[in-house]
Parts: C-alpha cells; structure tokens; sequence
C-alpha cells in the first residue's frame, strides 16, 4: 500500500494545501517518513489523515466557481465501526460546503471494503445537498464495495458511477460529464 500515492497530474492545477479555504490548509508533507498505516501496512505519505483510522483522502482539485471537489480515497470505509462517513461529513464536506461546494466526485478505486451503519448521515447530506442542486458520486468503487454499498441501500442518496478514463482528462471535463449524467438521471 505504501507504493499507491494519490493521483498527482493536477498538482499544478490545485494543491489543497495552499487553498486557504482548504481543511488541510498549510499541511506540511514528508515523501519519507511512512507513518499513518491502514491496519498494520504503511501508506504513501502524501494522503491525508482526517480522523479515520482506516480511511484516507486527498483532495485533488477544487473549484469554487462551479461549486465542486474531486477527492481521491484509499483504505477501509467503515461507517459500522469508525463512523467514517461522520468524520467525513463533519470535517471535510461541511466545511467545502460552508465555502460554496454542493457536488462531491469521491474517486473511491483504492476503497477495499466497505461496512455500513444507518443511512441518517448520508440521507442528511442529501437533503442539504438538494437545496443547492448539489450531489455526491462516488467513482470506480471496487465490485466487492459496491456490493456492500448497494446492500445497505446507500445509492438512494449517492451515485456509484464506473468512469475509468477519470486519469486522462482534465478535473473540468470530468465535472462537466458528471454533471451531465446527474441531469440526464433527473430528467
């Protein structure tokens, strides 16, 4: 796991370490000291720790304009236990929300399990997101997560979307393709 770093080509697009509005605002990276681990493997230091112990995130690009983010995952989504989607509610999406952002693309390739709870965060997040036009998709969840996911009935507030060509295009590009897909599953 140590050798999976979060996507860099957007790096001079958007590092959320030097946004201001950013929740890792000024955060400071080691590339050689490996100390978070998701159970007992070492991951690339570039990710993000939230408070999660099994989850970890990097915020890719951001556009306030437009109002959205792209966020790259690794690690365990566990909501049964770490109650991930709280901490990732609580202080990450409601402070992007607070600074305009309603449309969340979580790339979730390097998901590897999902467990779920209740639906009340998500089915909460929805309803704020609403009011704004807003929504969350989550992109390129492995089959064994997606399964899970599906099983708690968690895609009635979040889109799972395969978009595996997200690499090769430019953050705009992908937001306007989900943007159109959300108004085309609208309509």
């Amino acid at each position: 796991m140590q050798n999976i770093e979060p996507y860099y080509n957007w790096r001079h697009l958007y590092t959320a370490e030097e946004d201001e509005f950013s929740p890792f605002y000024r955060r400071t990276y080691s590339e050689f000291e490996f100390s978070h681990t998701v159970y007992n493997y070492y991951i690339h230091p570039q990710w993000d720790d939230f408070g999660s112990k099994t989850l970890y995130m990097k915020i890719l690009f951001v556009d306030y304009e437009q109002g959205y983010v792209i966020i790259e995952l690794l690690g365990e989504w566990n909501d049964a236990i770490e109650n991930d989607i709280m901490t990732l509610r609580r202080d990450i999406t409601d402070i992007l929300f607070l600074k305009g952002i309603s449309k969340y693309i979580f790339i979730a390739e390097n998901v590897l399990n999902f467990h779920s709870s209740d639906d009340s965060y998500y089915e909460e997040w929805r309803e704020q997101l609403e009011e704004t036009g807003g929504w969350v998709i989550i992109l390129n969840m492995p089959a064994q997560s997606q399964y899970d996911f599906k099983q708690a009935r968690l895609t009635n507030y979040v889109e799972l979307v395969d978009f595996p060509q997200w690499r090769t295009l430019k953050p705009e590009i992908i937001f306007q393709q989900m943007e159109d897909f959300m108004t085309r599953r609208i309509n």
